[in-house]
């Protein structure tokens, strides 16, 4: 029987980057359908929330994240550009944000095809993998054809439907609260939350547990 899971990521969040290759992984080897729900980060629901964290969290986080990557040999690189527009010195988050809503839209909309989990493993590793002006060019619409989907569509449903798209993501993200998290990158498997980059280990165990087969 083939098991299923949500799981709910941002395009901004490194550790989301960080984990979805190795989720995509997960499903070509094992008998189990992940579904992605892309939600905002933070900085668009909590824009004050890097203005009130801890002066050694940036840092810390930025070390952390660049030996997760080398510890699973993932490439990694700081965007260019960001997907969230921000003065890293004031923490402050800028009003006008040109890349996140777009992104998160062409998300739901390749959910919305059952392709949401390749699609964005497809995008995060051109935003953190070290492409220059992934938002440019053809980068964007060849992530999307290695996806298998068809890219002037799924921007069209990104622009012309995106109140509809916003409510669905906003029902993500209320979907991952009343799973019992709120951050990204959580795995709900069975009713269980999973959060985090270092969790999918103990994903694959719990899975096991409820007949996981390999393909």
């Amino acid at each position: 029987m083939t098991l299923k899971a949500d799981l709910y990521f941002s395009f901004r969040s490194p550790y989301s980057y960080l984990a979805i290759g190795r989720y995509r992984a997960l499903t070509e080897i094992y008998d189990v359908e992940i579904d992605l729900r892309p939600v905002y980060p933070l900085a668009i629901r909590q824009p004050d929330f890097f203005e009130r964290s801890h002066p050694n969290w940036l840092g810390y986080t930025v070390r952390d994240m660049m030996r997760v990557a080398q510890f699973h040999s993932i490439p990694f690189a700081a965007p260019k550009p960001d997907p969230i527009v921000q003065d890293m010195a004031t923490r402050r988050i800028a009003d006008e944000q040109p890349h996140i809503f777009r992104l998160t839209r062409l998300g739901q909309v390749a959910a919305r095809k059952g392709k949401g989990l390749v699609f964005a493993e497809e995008v995060s590793r051109l935003i953190w993998g070290g492409t220059a002006g992934w938002h440019e060019g053809d980068h964007l619409a060849n992530a999307a054809a290695r996806a298998g989907l068809d890219w002037a569509e799924l921007e069209e449903q990104a622009a012309s439907d995106a109140a509809a798209l916003d409510d669905e993501i906003a029902a993500n993200q209320q979907a991952l609260e009343d799973s019992g998290h709120w951050g990204v990158p959580t795995l709900v498997f069975d009713g269980e939350p999973f959060f985090g980059q270092d969790r999918i280990e103990m994903v694959l165990w719990r899975m096991n547990e409820k007949g996981l087969a390999e393909r």
